[in-house]
């Protein structure tokens, strides 16, 4: 077990029903699990998984504890397993399971603790986990839709910057070589992409130096707030993509908002989650701006109003629902709205990327093969 001191894990298995006949430390050699907490990546199924079964072995009648034991067991995550672990030694403890999960925000978030600490403050825990497994899934198949919609793409750009890279680096200046022992004047076009290889080839060390500069100085900038901040800002303001970020930015916050309303929390509350919980610090500011105006009484839809990042159909939603008190059902139905015009609009920009791609593609091979022919046909007018 893991335990601060001997005097805590006595504690701790006392309150478990054991008596401590001997106890000793553990002395690792090595200890990598900071290496698995550090560079493991847990998939979100894993946590949407975790969440279902634990509603089910609690529906069973199982103890929570012997819960939790059985899913460290089962579950394929080194990661998770070690979670569940320390989760387990703060029960045992006496600590409240949200409590707990708490102290692993990387893998629980805020919302997901406070949800299941209303849960278990209200005795309907099991159907809070249900309700958290159902939002986080909708979301990752939200992402997952946008990540494999832009994987074609992604690799064709980059399958097409291999080629040509090989084919300037490699292949034209064998041609060169080939040409030029020949004794045969190249065309001019022949001449450009051959002198392009040969500066790539001899400035290849530069240029790779200068590359790996270039990005260790930008994540180092992104890193800061102030360089977050841009490329959040960035992000929601490029032409075609930004407007699906944007849009897939909203839907989560409406969803999240819903849910916590379902849940019953005060609406200050709801909005300070709802922009912790967002990876965008635009958003973020924005719903913080707002919960700012509530706290002065002007209502939700109104602060909103305020602020262009909240598009029209949000905040007209937002005031029905203050209105009718139904504000979960009609940002759950916005959420799915901006959801379908996203995907719509990332199916758009698929279909644009596609034809530029190979149009793009078949430009530069185009111009290779003609600089090749028309070296060819130079050689044959020559030897004539």
């Amino acid at each position: 077990m893991s335990a601060t001191s001997e005097a805590a894990a006595v504690e701790l298995l006392g309150y478990s029903g054991y008596q401590v006949v001997n106890l000793s430390e553990i002395r690792r050699r090595l200890d990598v699990s900071w290496l698995t907490r550090r560079f493991t990546r847990i998939k979100p199924t894993e946590i949407i998984l975790f969440y279902r079964q634990l509603a089910l072995l609690l529906n069973s009648g199982i103890d929570i504890v012997k819960a939790l034991e059985l899913l460290q067991i089962q579950t394929s995550s080194r990661r998770l397993a070690m979670a569940l672990g320390d989760v387990i030694a703060e029960l045992q403890g006496g600590s409240r399971l949200s409590a707990a999960l708490s102290k692993h925000p990387e893998l629980f978030t805020k919302t997901s603790c406070r949800l299941l600490q209303i849960g278990e403050e209200s005795g309907s825990f099991e159907t809070t986990l249900k309700h958290l497994a159902d939002y986080l899934e909708k979301e990752a198949v939200a992402a997952k839709g946008i990540k494999n919609a832009l994987m074609y793409p992604a690799v064709a750009l980059v399958v097409t910057v291999i080629v040509i890279g090989i084919l300037i680096t490699f292949v034209l200046p064998a041609f060169g070589e080939l040409y030029s022992n020949l004794g045969t004047e190249l065309p001019m076009m022949a001449k450009i992409f051959i002198g392009a290889g040969d500066f790539f080839r001899s400035a290849a060390v530069y240029m790779l130096l200068i590359l790996i500069i270039a990005i260790a100085g930008a994540v180092a900038y992104i890193r800061t707030p102030g360089g977050r901040y841009w490329l959040n800002n960035l992000s929601l303001r490029l032409p075609l993509i930004g407007r699906i970020v944007h849009l897939k930015e909203l839907a989560r916050s409406c969803r999240s908002i819903s849910l916590l309303f379902y849940a019953g929390l005060p609406m200050p509350e709801i909005i300070r989650l709802t922009s912790q919980a967002s990876n965008n610090m635009v958003i973020n500011e924005a719903f913080s701006n707002v919960e700012e105006d509530m706290l002065k009484g002007e209502g939700l839809s109104h602060p909103m109003e305020k602020n262009p990042i909240f598009l029209p159909l949000m905040v007209q939603m937002v005031r029905i629902g203050e209105e009718t008190g139904e504000l979960d059902i009609n940002l759950e139905a916005v959420a799915q709205n901006y959801e379908v015009e996203a995907e719509d609009k990332t199916r758009s920009v698929i279909g644009l990327l596609q034809p530029t791609l190979t149009i793009i593609i078949g430009l530069v091979i185009g111009l290779i093969a003609l600089s090749l022919t028309s070296a060819m046909y130079s050689v044959y007018g020559q030897g004539i």
